[in-house]
């Protein structure tokens, strides 16, 4: 690779780190054997800033620019945002209605199998307009809630690649 500056991370398309570079997978290094990337990084990743120090963790996550764009949050170097899953609750759903479909034909069976959907009576509706009898109640599973307060992936779609960051190298001027 020719002449990375120490620290710079670049996307590379093979499973394995070039000579002198580390995947970026927040894994501590010793700060005895790498003390111009400790002066770069410093403890910005995990370590204890005395034997160790981490390198950033990339992995499964999108990458932010530190600082503050117009009208957002102030976003330091090295924090962390978002989730890789969610749990929904009711109140955090858009107001939708579960209708009913029914076929166009008249209806022939008594009890339907399950893979059917209702319809219309010979001459008739799809559904009873008298209420004060033979009303039978549907069966819970027609609309069951679904999801179970189980969480849904979060993660938006990807292309796996390996982020590494240069161990040794060219120190960047500072300007």
């Amino acid at each position: 690779m020719a002449d990375p500056f120490v620290a710079e991370i670049r996307i590379f398309a093979f499973n394995f780190p070039p000579r002198g570079w580390a995947f970026c997978s927040g894994q501590l290094l010793p700060l005895s054997q790498n003390t111009a990337l400790f002066s770069l990084l410093g403890t910005t990743y995990g370590g204890n800033g005395k034997t160790n120090f981490g390198l950033p963790n990339i992995e499964g996550r999108a990458l932010m620019q530190a600082g503050q764009g117009p009208g957002l949050s102030l976003r330091d170097l090295g924090e962390e945002l978002g989730v890789a899953s969610v749990s929904l609750i009711e109140a955090q759903l858009p107001a939708h209605r579960h209708t009913v479909n029914v076929g166009a034909t008249p209806a022939n069976l008594a009890a339907p199998a399950l893979d059917r959907v209702a319809s219309r009576t010979s001459g008739g509706f799809g559904y009873q307009t008298n209420t004060s009898g033979n009303l039978a109640a549907m069966s819970p599973s027609a609309l069951a809630p679904l999801g179970g307060s189980l969480p849904h992936n979060n993660y938006m779609p990807s292309l796996v690649m390996n982020f590494c960051i240069a161990l040794q190298g060219v120190f960047p001027p500072r300007s």
